[in-house]
């Protein structure tokens, strides 16, 4: 139970969608971004399974998540990285050895006033294989692993699918991504279900000293499901973000058999949005019986088949300064295959998606700076800086 200490390529771009309505700007572009203006230029090597790096909000550090449980510092220019936390005793043994796990430190969040207090969350799988979010506060003598307060925890049935991903929305809201539970196929109906949080993008406030509380906003409150849901129907959203520019947000959902997706939410949703899963793997039936009216199909599907991949991975809508082509897509690829994809909306505000390019790399991760520039992670460890060629 949840617990809190407070209460034919097969790539398909969409572009059969009616333009999605809403009332916050969109960004419309009229040609595909070209893959033969950028480059990938590493940026830190040497490190042990990445899984994801973030910026210090205000600062010029990013910081680099390792799924065996370390936080590596590093300044924004490059150089050696240094340990800025270890957690590694807390965190499940399977994210520890050589073989595949979907375990260990999986997200990290700064409060947007990281500058003046120091607070920032993480989002591991503990010893016992159960979802932890902690909120740890560093000091000009660092941190401590014993320092973290604890917020949220959620039992997993089973060791896959666990979500991890955090974010803060442009609301100052913490955002929280949890998978189905795990298994394969959805088999507890999670995804379906409201009164679990498995399957959920959830919606809580951290700005309090202890614990959490949940937004009066929140779609769910005072309703049918559980108050902290923001999103559901999702099986295992690995990387979720906001854009910059204008609040929306992408959701990069892992798929079944055949089908990955990408999301999305617009930036003046009031929440509630189902997106399908199990009754839909991407925009195709999946389980009959947990198909349902409100379903929210994805901007953008790739199958598997054809080199694609096998697992999605969620990026970010540029809106740095040194790639100008890319201005206002959004970047997402795939852990097995390394292809790279871009989506957009063009002049008509149709989604359109199509293969931007082949990285060769296991991307688990994409990255943001400050300032909007794009990162991508190797799972073999290295990270790399997207950058204009010449």
């Amino acid at each position: 139970m949840h617990k809190s200490i407070y209460g034919a390529l097969a790539l398909v771009a969409l572009s059969a969608l009616p333009a999605l309505a809403q009332d916050t700007p969109i960004t419309q572009i009229s040609t595909p971004p070209d893959p033969d203006t950028v480059q990938l230029m590493p940026f830190v090597e040497g490190l042990t399974r990445p899984l994801y790096i973030t910026a210090e909000p205000g600062g010029d550090a990013l910081y680099i998540l390792e799924q065996s449980g370390q936080i590596k510092r590093v300044e924004a220019a490059g150089g050696t990285p240094t340990v800025f936390l270890d957690i590694s005793s807390l965190i499940s043994e399977s994210a520890k050895g050589g073989g595949y796990s979907e375990q260990g430190l999986l997200g990290m969040a700064f409060q947007p006033d990281f500058a003046e207090n120091g607070i920032f969350f993480v989002n591991y799988t503990d010893t016992r294989g159960n979802t932890v979010v902690a909120r740890y506060t560093a000091t000009v003598d660092g941190v401590t692993p014993d320092s973290g307060q604890l917020i949220f925890t959620q039992e997993q049935p089973f060791a896959n699918h666990n979500g991890g991903h955090m974010a803060f929305g442009p609301d100052g809201y913490l955002y929280i991504a949890l998978g189905d539970g795990g298994s394969a196929n959805d088999p507890q109906k999670n995804g379906q279900n409201l009164q679990t949080l498995l399957g959920k993008l959830l919606r809580i406030d951290v700005n309090a000293e202890q614990g959490y509380v949940v937004p009066a906003d929140n779609p769910f409150v005072g309703g049918d499901g559980l108050p902290e849901i923001w999103a559901y129907g999702l099986r295992n959203h690995w990387r979720f973000s906001f854009d910059r520019a204008t609040g929306d947000l992408y959701i990069a959902d892992v798929g079944q058999n055949i089908w990955e997706e990408v999301n999305f939410q617009a930036a003046d949703s009031t929440g509630g949005e189902n997106y399908g899963w199990v009754g839909y793997e991407g925009s195709h039936i999946f389980q009959q019986d947990q198909v349902a009216d409100n379903a929210v199909m994805p901007i953008a599907e790739y199958q598997h088949s054809s080199g694609n991949g096998c697992s999605i991975t969620g990026g970010y809508v540029y809106r740095g300064e040194a790639i100008p082509d890319l201005q206002g897509v959004y970047l997402y690829s795939d852990y097995c295959s390394g292809r790279i994809w871009y989506a957009y909306r063009d002049d008509s505000g149709r989604w359109m998606s199509d293969i931007y390019l082949d990285s060769g790399y296991q991307v688990s991760s994409f990255g943001e700076d400050a300032n909007g520039e794009l990162f991508i992670i190797d799972y073999s460890g290295t990270v790399y800086r997207l950058e204009p060629k010449g």
